[in-house]
């Protein structure tokens, strides 16, 4: 029997290594790698091509929705199953405008999750229960026969989204630079481009920006006034 080769991507340790035991009771599983934040998630995928990726959404250096879009432009036959804490309409919404095709909340059973895996991994869509009801009916039409979200024109490029995650983390545009192995002055422009096309001028503008659209976790709403 062919296994289900799987990733895991969650920045704590201690999820994990629960996912991983409840997945190795099963014999069609194969947790071929973990990953600790968005970056190394898209490294693990483009090296281990696993068949799925369990992704947590908010992780540091990039996040989850970002590391979606990613790893399916750099392998686009692996299929991203959501698992979140977020129970937000936003962060369903902008899941599957970055091609994942599973969302599961953390309260989730192993069977489910187990389940999830399964149907996405056949190319089936895989929602829990209480997200279908957070799903419009326009998203839902949205995806495509392949079970991917339709191709939409992003108002960000994917390095943009990554200047932007680190701004609302706190980064300074220096370690920003060091961060993405670039000039200071490149950061700049990265941050003067995304600032233009979100039509958004201060840090606090594009941190709430950050939180609205999912990019990182709302508690840091508690940072900024």
């Amino acid at each position: 029997m062919k296994r289900i080769t799987v990733l895991l991507a969650d920045d704590h340790t201690i999820v994990r290594e629960g996912i991983r035991r409840i997945l190795e009771l099963e014999d069609d599983f194969e947790v071929v790698g973990e990953a600790e934040n968005g970056r190394q998630a898209v490294d693990l995928v483009k090296k281990l091509r696993p068949a799925v990726v369990v992704m947590d959404i908010a992780m540091p250096l990039l996040n989850g929705l970002e590391a979606t879009r990613q790893i399916l432009e750099a392998v686009p036959t692996t299929r991203i199953l959501i698992l979140t804490a977020h129970n937000d309409d936003a962060y369903v919404k902008n899941a599957t405008a970055s091609g994942a095709v599973g969302f599961l909340l953390k309260h989730a059973s192993a069977h489910v999750l187990s389940k999830g895996i399964r149907e996405v991994n056949k190319g089936h869509i895989f929602f829990g229960p209480f997200i279908v009801k957070l799903l419009p009916e326009r998203e839902r039409k949205s995806l495509d026969r392949a079970g991917r979200p339709k191709p939409r024109n992003a108002r960000l490029t994917s390095r943009e989204m990554d200047v932007l995650q680190l701004i609302a983390e706190g980064n300074a545009n220096k370690e920003m630079a060091a961060e993405l192995g670039v000039s200071t002055r490149t950061v700049e422009k990265h941050r003067e481009k995304i600032m233009s096309k979100l039509n958004i001028h201060d840090t606090a503008g594009l941190t709430r920006y950050a939180i609205n659209a999912g990019i990182i976790e709302s508690s840091v709403q508690l940072t900024i006034i």
